[in-house]
């Protein structure tokens, strides 16, 4: 072949190319931009959860006060199974984009009202109420984002990166905790712990509402998933879609509520419960557990692409079978070494712990993408994920805190991973590796 039509072949290379790739960049920053949102907006309020205490509960001391505060916490996690079950039965019918605009606008309208709420001393039990309400609206509509934005990257992503991109929906959620963590540091660090438990902390939930319709915007710019298109077109889709999830893919539901078990009770140990964890039983200042936190959770984050690198060159079920591992065995003495009071120990010990979910995270998104066909995906992944995280995730900060109050024991959270580590390891280990083949239609 001359040079002149090597370089045409190439140039057209090129054009075919470049169209791909500028659309996958552009589904990945609208998806993760959305779930950015999404996510930081949750979190919030498990970071903040000590001071929502004191402002929405009539308690006698601080630890009921954060008793009541995690209570409402695990209250959304209720309505995240109604929530899946709802978007993710939408999500199969008329497509994912449309869903997915529909969750960011209610999940970042009721985080933007909770920072306009009254607190209990200005209008009493009436401010528990509508807190209540606040979590039960975001509850419902995060029941349609996490299964919504990792359908929708799976269903564009080459099958050999499937592991990779998926992840990134791992890796901004972590980030949107680092954000959210970090802004509460830096204004506790400048108005002080005073002002923040009086009016600051107000403000994370205020911005909210800005960052949310960046989001809308960008995910309604976007057209719909190539799979599920595709699908549309050939008529191979389902008009009852949950009633063919439950009826027809009892095996896929079994191992994703298995595969999600850790993955909700290691994700909020670390993002929601560990913070008020540090401060109040490891006698660490709010600063510090803030702190501490942040540098963790971003350490998750930046671990977590490369072990979707991984799980597409290897597999899902090593990486996911070494997090659950890691779990079982080193979640009580990292505890132990947090409780020594030591800054840079209790990083390290986070830093341990999250690698453990990183690595689990890296592989199990796409691993729970691959177990659906296109015409159930969204609302299977909904049902089964909602399920686990309203079950399992929902409690852990709640049932942490009653594990110390009723064992006296400030390390016994640790069980609790444990055992929930150790029923997704028998999951996986009869799970089929998925790693590498094309999407179930």
């Amino acid at each position: 072949m001359n040079h002149s039509a090597q370089q045409s072949l190439d140039s057209a290379v090129s054009e075919r190319e470049i169209p791909v790739a500028r659309t996958l960049r552009k589904v990945l920053l609208a998806t993760g931009i959305g779930h950015f949102v999404e996510w930081f907006d949750f979190g919030l309020y498990g970071t903040l959860a000590a001071i929502i205490g004191l402002q929405f509960f009539h308690a006698e001391t601080p630890a009921v006060a954060l008793l009541s505060s995690f209570a409402v916490f695990g209250a959304g996690f209720v309505m995240r199974p109604l929530g899946g079950l709802y978007f993710g039965s939408l999500g199969d019918r008329i497509g994912r984009r449309k869903v997915l605009a529909t969750v960011i606008l209610l999940t970042s309208g009721a985080t933007f009202v909770m920072g306009l709420l009254p607190t209990f001393p200005q209008i009493g039990i009436a401010a528990t109420v509508l807190l209540v309400i606040t979590r039960l609206v975001q509850g419902f509509a995060a029941g349609g984002e996490s299964a919504g934005a990792t359908t929708f990257l799976a269903e564009y992503a080459p099958v050999a990166r499937r592991g990779y991109f998926t992840c990134w929906i791992d890796n901004v959620g972590f980030m949107a905790f680092v954000a959210g963590s970090g802004l509460v540091f830096l204004l506790t660090a400048f108005l002080g712990e005073a002002a923040m438990t009086d009016w600051g902390w107000r403000i994370p939930f205020l911005i909210a509402g800005p960052l949310g319709w960046v989001g809308l915007y960008l995910r309604k710019h976007l057209e719909d998933s190539p799979e599920f298109l595709a699908a549309q077109k050939s008529g191979n889709t389902e008009a009852a879609p949950l009633h063919a999830a439950v009826t027809k893919a009892w095996g896929a539901l079994f191992f994703c509520v298995g595969f999600v078990v850790i993955k909700a009770v290691g994700h909020w140990t670390l993002q929601t419960f560990m913070p008020s964890y540090l401060s109040t039983e490891m006698h660490f200042s709010k600063l510090d557990s803030y702190a501490i936190t942040t540098l963790g959770l971003f350490g998750i984050a930046v671990m977590v692409p490369f072990m979707g690198y991984l799980s597409d060159k290897f597999g899902r079920k090593p990486l996911m079978l070494a997090g659950c591992a890691g779990f079982i065995l080193f979640t009580y003495p990292a505890m132990m070494v947090m409780a020594n009071g030591d800054m840079l120990s209790a990083i390290l010990a986070m830093l341990l712990l999250g690698a453990f979910i990183a690595a689990f995270d890296g592989a199990c998104s796409a691993a729970m993408a691959e177990l659906f066909p296109t015409s159930i995906r969204y609302g299977g992944m909904a049902i089964a994920y909602n399920l686990a995280v309203a079950f399992f995730g929902g409690i852990t900060p709640w049932f942490s805190a009653y594990l110390m109050t009723a064992t006296g024991n400030p390390f016994s959270p640790a069980l609790y991973v444990m055992g929930a580590a150790l029923i997704t390891f028998l999951t996986v280990l009869r799970a089929r590796e998925t790693a590498g083949l094309p999407l179930r239609r």
